[in-house]
Parts: C-alpha cells; sequence; structure tokens
C-alpha cells in the first residue's frame, strides 16, 4: 500500500428493513449478510470489507434501530449504536415511500449525540417506489432536521446510485494504511457467515414469531481430504412445538432448508460442503450468554 491510501469504518444505520443488508452485500460484491422480507433479521454488527481506488472501506452492517421490548432487542440496539459512534462516517438509510417515520424522528432526536465526530451522510434508499418530486421534498424535510454532510439516491437492490455513494465514503474516510488484506470482504469468522445463512434460510420458510425465537450455531467445522468441508450446525428453539415446525411434515422444511443454505455456503467458498442440520430445544436461549457471545452481541447490553 503507498503513503495515499485510505480506510475507515463506515457505519450503515436505519430502521429494520430500510435496505442496510442489501447495501452492505452491494458495496462488497458478496454476501456477508443475511437479507430477508422480514425486520430484525440482523442481530450482530456485520463487517463487510470493500475497496473504491485507493480507499478501504470496512462496513458495519448494524442491527435496525427500533424500540426493544426484551433482552435480545437491546442487545441489538445497543450494537448498532456502537457500531455508529465506532465509525468514521454513518450512512442513515431511510426507506423513500416510507418517508419520515416514527422511528426515523427517533433516530434523528439522538443521532448528533450517538455518532461523536463522524461524518453523516443520507441514503434514501428503494428510490425506484415514488415519483422524483416526491424524493426531492423527503430530501429537503430530512436535511432541514439534520446537517447531513451529503445526501444519496439509491436503489441498493438495483444498484442505481451505489457507485456515486462508494465513491464519496471513498474520499470521506481517513487517510492510512489498510486494515485488511485486498482479497478479504468480511471479519466475521466463517463459521458465523455459515450459521446466518441457514439463519436466513429458516426466517424465509418460516412465518410469523418463531424466525425470532431461533438461532443456529456452527457446532463443528471440517475440512475433508477431498478439498470440500463438513459443517454442522444447531438450531435452537425455545419450545417442543417449535421442533416440530422447522422439522416440517416428514422433515420436509428442515431438508429444503439445508439445501439452499449448502447450495449458498458452496457459492461462498467455492468447494463442496456436507451440511448437517439439528435442531434442539432449549427454552432460555434468549437468556443464555453464551448464545450472544456466538452472536457477536454483548450479554450486558441487554440488561432492563
Amino acid at each position: 500500500m503507498t503513503e495515499d491510501t485510505r480506510a475507515g469504518f463506515v457505519a450503515l444505520i436505519g430502521e429494520p428493513n430500510a435496505g442496510k443488508s442489501t447495501l452492505l452485500n452491494r458495496m462488497v460484491g458478496a454476501k456477508v449478510s443475511i437479507v430477508t422480507h422480514k425486520v430484525q433479521t440482523t442481530r450482530a454488527r456485520i463487517r463487510g470489507v470493500a475497496q473504491d481506488g485507493a480507499a478501504q472501506l470496512v462496513f458495519v452492517d448494524t442491527p435496525g434501530l427500533f424500540a426493544p421490548k426484551r433482552r435480545l432487542d437491546r442487545a441489538m440496539v445497543a450494537a448498532a449504536w456502537g457500531g455508529a459512534g465506532d465509525a468514521d462516517v454513518v450512512v442513515l438509510l431511510i426507506e423513500a415511500h416510507r418517508g419520515i417515520t416514527a422511528g426515523v424522528k427517533g433516530i434523528l432526536e439522538v443521532l448528533a449525540s450517538r455518532v461523536g465526530k463522524a461524518k453523516v451522510a443520507l441514503a434514501i434508499n428503494k428510490i425506484d417506489r415514488v415519483k422524483s418530486e416526491a424524493l426531492l421534498q423527503l430530501s429537503q424535510q430530512m436535511n432541514e432536521a439534520y446537517p447531513f454532510a451529503e445526501t444519496f439516491m439509491i436503489s441498493a437492490e438495483r444498484g442505481h446510485g451505489c457507485d456515486t455513494l462508494k465513491h464519496w465514503l471513498a474520499g470521506a474516510v481517513p487517510p492510512g494504511p489498510w486494515l485488511y488484506p485486498d482479497d478479504e470482504i468480511s471479519d466475521s469468522p466463517l463459521r458465523q457467515i455459515a450459521a446466518e445463512m441457514t439463519r436466513e434460510k429458516l426466517t424465509l420458510r418460516l412465518h410469523q414469531e418463531l424466525p425470532y425465537q431461533l438461532t443456529v450455531e456452527t457446532e463443528n467445522w471440517e475440512e475433508r481430504p477431498d478439498g470440500s468441508a463438513r459443517i454442522d450446525q444447531l438450531i435452537y428453539v425455545i419450545r417442543d412445538g417449535h421442533k416440530g415446525i422447522v422439522l416440517g411434515n416428514k422433515g420436509e422444511t428442515i431438508k429444503a432448508v439445508g439445501q439452499a443454505a449448502r447450495a449458498e455456503m458452496e457459492d461462498l467458498l467455492g468447494r463442496k460442503v456436507h451440511l448437517f442440520l439439528q435442531v434442539k430445544v432449549r427454552a432460555n436461549w434468549l437468556e443464555d450468554k453464551e448464545r450472544y457471545d456466538e452472536m457477536g452481541l454483548d450479554f450486558r447490553d441487554g440488561d432492563a
């Protein structure tokens, strides 16, 4: 790396489902954070590493900011604000079609006190859902409410405006040596990314409250002589009845989840994966410190 390099942390914050994980994956050019239509699916601070010219951007995809009710919720919100407080640049994502919601107002009220000296940019996402006049009005209202360093109109899903945002971020992070090797796309352990992939597939197949009451851990990862990997994962649920839902009729649900997760892991690793899933009932996992450690959350942040 030359002396002209830049590097820094970029925190993506916003309400649940604002598109933070989709934007992170777009910036990195690979899937490192799970994406579902359900809210509050990102639990830990996932870091993705991207380059733009001589700049290295370390993106922190934070859990969505919302009014927490349970220990897990409180730990997730603390992780989100912690990610913002540690960043060089913060990007607040809002949804174009939803505008300034009560949740966005709540974020704006405390934003200045939470981000320290970090530059804050506004990214209005999902711009394809509204007309340009509404976008301009929303941008004006948001910039009247907070002195954003820059405003971007983007579609994280389609890629519109994302290169412009990335290039601006490259100039906004401080000068300095790169923080990670140039071929690294995430500092999250592969075990954790693999567990999140399986949790994503479960979330997409299951409905209502159940996805928020289960977690996935990679129990064992074995490299085989033929170059393939054997991955054993545990799916923890809090009730016996939930176990049957995860397994499905004649094991159909767990089989479909396993196939989809395995395909995605093989795509990420570029080699064959043997995935074995087991469902266990652990009634108190939401109050279990080890489960929080595995998710990259601080158990104490969940204290009421």
